[in-house]
């Protein structure tokens, strides 16, 4: 049975005050929680808001890393310092990375095996752009997304992998997909799971749907067989909106 896994990616919002004000909502409203939460502060504010969900049921998640353990890499942040400061996951591999930094799958799939090397968790975004969807390529896309990240993860490696489908038109816009449409590119994920890795990896992936998630729709997402969580973007910077999409019943 697969756990529901609920992350807000808090992107280029919150001062460490406002980090720590958020932190404080979402521990003390969450902490009879069914599922499996994360939040991913920006990088100023990874050791305030670790200090606060520190021994709690909130993992503490890093929105990127560079590709290399350490070195030259003006204004990068290495995997080493963000295990340091006690981060448990990362996302690799978001939409606003590929298409506005220009990051290839091959960048990202260096990053996704430094970082399960070195422990993390990884939620590895796939996704496609809205000419592809209506030229009719959501699917490969995905699935190049998906082949290429995990190029070189082992089968047990795999066990600390979640794919996060966003439709990169649905990501901000208000737009979202409708749950059929979402559950459809969701389970042709796992079938591309099933050809990489087998049958009961493919049952195992967690895949959770990003992508304009509210309070009026998570629980329509979530009744889906193939949707097993969410990757909250705006509606995860308010604790009076995200707590009831991480409340979902």
């Amino acid at each position: 049975m697969r756990t529901y896994f609920i992350a807000g990616n808090w992107k280029m919002h919150k001062t460490r005050s406002e980090a720590a004000e958020l932190a404080k909502a979402l521990v003390s409203q969450l902490k009879d929680g069914k599922h499996k939460y994360l939040v991913a502060p920006s990088f100023t504010a990874l050791e305030t808001v670790g200090n606060i969900v520190a021994g709690t049921n909130i993992m503490l998640g890093a929105q990127n890393m560079a590709a290399e353990e350490q070195g030259a890499h003006t204004g990068e942040v290495s995997v080493l310092q963000l295990k340091d400061l006690g981060v448990q996951a990362v996302i690799l591999g978001h939409s606003e990375r590929r298409h506005i930094y220009k990051e290839d799958d091959e960048l990202i799939n260096k990053k996704v095996r430094l970082a399960l090397k070195h422990g993390l968790e990884v939620i590895l975004c796939v996704g496609e752009l809205l000419e592809e969807r209506e030229a009719g390529k959501a699917e490969a896309v995905c699935e190049t997304q998906t082949v290429k990240g995990l190029e070189g993860v082992s089968a047990e490696d795999l066990k600390r992998v979640t794919i996060a489908y966003e439709p990169v038109w649905a990501i901000g816009t208000g737009k979202t997909a409708t749950p059929e449409d979402a559950d459809a590119i969701h389970a042709y994920i796992r079938k591309v799971i099933g050809k990489l890795y087998g049958e009961a990896a493919a049952k195992a992936m967690c895949i959770q749907y990003g992508g304009s998630v509210k309070p009026e729709n998570a629980a329509q997402l979530m009744a889906k067989a193939n949707i097993d969580g969410a990757l909250v973007g705006g509606a995860a910077l308010k604790a009076e909106t995200f707590v009831p999409i991480a409340k979902f019943a």
